[in-house]
């Protein structure tokens, strides 16, 4: 898996129909924690689209998934998006594979 890293794939992935993005800080315990469980979340539902962006490292993606979906940043942080616009959000702990199952099936 590796990280959604221009703004031309970022774009075409949060307008798809369905996608599931986490913005990850591997300096960050939590996020950390967060992307495990978003890693496991992903190795056990292929079929999700999916994607994540390392904050630290591109902060014009960063910036830009504030301004385009209006989700106030936080780190860690994972965005299901629906239809191009931001169905739920989490960030820290309550980004769990449970979470991430129970909204990605909707």
């Amino acid at each position: 898996m590796e990280p959604l890293e221009d703004l031309e794939t970022l774009d075409r992935a949060l307008g798809a129909r369905r996608f599931l993005l986490f913005k990850h800080s591997p300096r960050c315990g939590a996020s950390r924690w967060a992307f495990d469980e978003f890693k496991a979340f992903v190795e056990a539902h292929p079929d999700v689209p999916h994607g994540y962006v390392l904050v630290r490292k591109q902060r014009r993606l960063s910036d830009w998934i504030t301004e385009v979906t209006g989700v106030t940043h936080a780190s860690p942080q994972a965005i299901w998006v629906v239809d191009g616009r931001p169905a739920w959000d989490a960030s820290h702990h309550r980004i769990t594979q449970d979470a991430l199952a129970r909204v990605t099936a909707t």
